[in-house]
């Protein structure tokens, strides 16, 4: 086992050393290997030295596509044009991936209906870039007990974007608050 200085450890840690570090030519150590050209053609299961001969003939690089199967399986390709492939598909898998954002609005029981407008559009704003909302009254000492007043600037908004939205969780009480998510509706 190699000890290696904490300061050090803790760097490759941070630097998330790559696990995912692909074998290829001399790097392979394994005795025998199931072969593919480059065509995709599978040749079968040739000891790595005949696989190794045969990658340089043609000017290319075996590269372990498959570690962990048994044998590993391994294809003749050129290494570059493989790692740019992968570094493509990766930038387009987190491009997919598209994280789901949610904005917050909180009101008052007291608000007027100008402000009321003025929320109303930064919801709709909100909802039409793709993100949902969480719209939050709050209430402070006794106005809780004036629970209705709450429930119905909530069920006026929910009136008011029923065509752009869609009620993701009932207007409920938590707390000293009245909360109620919108959720964009997609076409």
């Amino acid at each position: 086992m190699i000890f290696l200085p904490i300061f050090f450890q803790k760097y490759l840690r941070r630097c998330n050393f790559n696990n995912k570090r692909i074998r290829i030519n001399e790097q392979i150590r394994v005795p025998d290997v199931r072969l593919i050209t480059e065509d995709g053609n599978q040749v079968g299961i040739v000891p790595v030295k005949e696989a190794l001969e045969t990658a340089v003939e043609r000017g290319l690089d075996l590269v372990e596509i498959s570690p962990k199967s048994d044998p590993p399986v391994c294809k003749i390709m050129d290494y570059g044009k493989y790692k740019y492939q992968l570094e493509i598909s990766e930038k387009l898998k987190k491009k997919k991936q598209s994280q789901i954002i949610i904005k917050e609005i909180k009101l008052r029981p007291k608000i007027d209906t100008n402000d009321l407008n003025t929320k109303k559009r930064q919801i709709e704003k909100f909802l039409k870039s793709g993100h949902k909302v969480k719209i939050t009254v709050m209430f402070r000492g006794r106005e809780i007990v004036h629970k209705e007043l709450g429930m119905n600037i909530l069920d006026k908004l929910i009136e008011e974007l029923k065509d752009k939205c869609v009620l993701e969780l009932e207007p409920r009480l938590d707390g000293y608050n009245i909360i109620m998510i919108l959720a964009p509706v997609y076409k």
